[in-house]
């Protein structure tokens, strides 16, 4: 099993100044991949720029987002992947996520109410069709598309899709339809559970999830954590217990992503949780964690 590492930037590094030299320590220091997330209405931008000027700004470094499709037109979306695909030369990982849910976001995107998942589903099959060279045909909401095809299409054949979320419909979506699952915000016994509960049903779907695209989100600290921070994140779980969750210092950090290993995942996006100060700046927080994992990556 290929054991892979990602990084997630804090906000500090990623603007005009700090991420050119984010990404070149990146991959000076060996990790596997850049990872960004979509936050529609944060202040940290549009991930696809983002990774667009990685793309040009690295050689070897893998290029990953969590993407929210809602909102974004599909045609566009497709061409936009599939051209940022073949300019870093098949470096595009992605993972479509719904996005956190409140009124606000949900609004703003345009589904106030209603399926997100569903709408994700369906945005997937048409970029799918139009990532294997298909002409597409038909109406989808608003739109029409009338002998549709697109260029360029990705270089990676295909180019992959993975799915994230730990709920019973979200492993069923995996199951059915993502090339991979990136979860976050559960233990490593609630981790191998899920693993198991998606390739059954995989099996089941006449569905195939590659034993090596199991991965997991982890926020990490360096030392203890701020409450405020802790306390953000425990809403994520129902009992709020975040001691199997999130790893602190270094022993705490090499241990729960064994534990994850052992559980049968084996890529891993790294999120600090740590703003960058003065005394400990997001180049440290990165060495620390390079030092910390990296002899893990296999």
């Amino acid at each position: 099993m290929k054991i892979r590492f990602a990084v997630t930037p804090p906000e500090s590094a990623l603007d005009e100044v700090n991420f050119p030299l984010y990404l070149e320590q990146c991959e000076q220091l060996g990790f596997d991949t850049v990872w960004l997330s979509d936050i529609p209405l944060g202040g940290m931008g549009d991930p696809l720029i983002s990774l667009t000027y990685a793309a040009a700004h690295t050689t070897r470094l893998k290029l990953g987002a969590n993407l929210v499709p809602l909102g974004r037109h599909p045609l566009w979306f497709a061409k936009q992947l599939a051209q940022l695909d073949r300019l870093s030369q098949g470096r595009l990982l992605v993972s479509f996520v719904p996005g956190i849910g409140a009124p606000a976001e949900r609004a703003a995107l345009g589904y106030a109410e209603g399926n997100r998942g569903k709408v994700i589903d369906e945005m997937i099959a048409l970029m799918r069709q139009w990532w294997s060279g298909e002409v597409v045909n038909g109406s989808w909401e608003a739109l029409r598309f009338d002998d549709v095809a697109l260029k360029p299409v990705p270089l990676q054949k295909p180019l992959e899709v993975w799915l994230g979320g730990a709920s019973n419909a979200a492993l069923r979506r995996v199951a059915q339809l993502a090339d991979g699952w990136l979860t976050s915000a559960i233990t490593p016994a609630e981790a191998e559970q899920a693993r198991i509960k998606i390739e059954k049903m995989a099996e089941e779907n006449g569905h195939f999830v590659d034993g090596e695209h199991f991965g997991i989100s982890m926020p990490f600290a360096v030392n203890a954590p701020e409450e405020a921070m802790m306390a953000a994140l425990s809403k994520r779980r129902k009992d709020g217990d975040l001691s199997a969750v999130v790893a602190n210092g270094d022993v705490g950090l090499r241990s729960l992503v064994n534990a994850h290993i052992d559980a049968g995942l084996s890529k891993f996006v790294m999120r600090p949780i740590e703003k960058s100060s003065a005394d400990f700046s997001w180049q440290d927080n990165l060495h620390w964690l390079a030092d910390t994992v990296l002899p893990l990556q296999t």
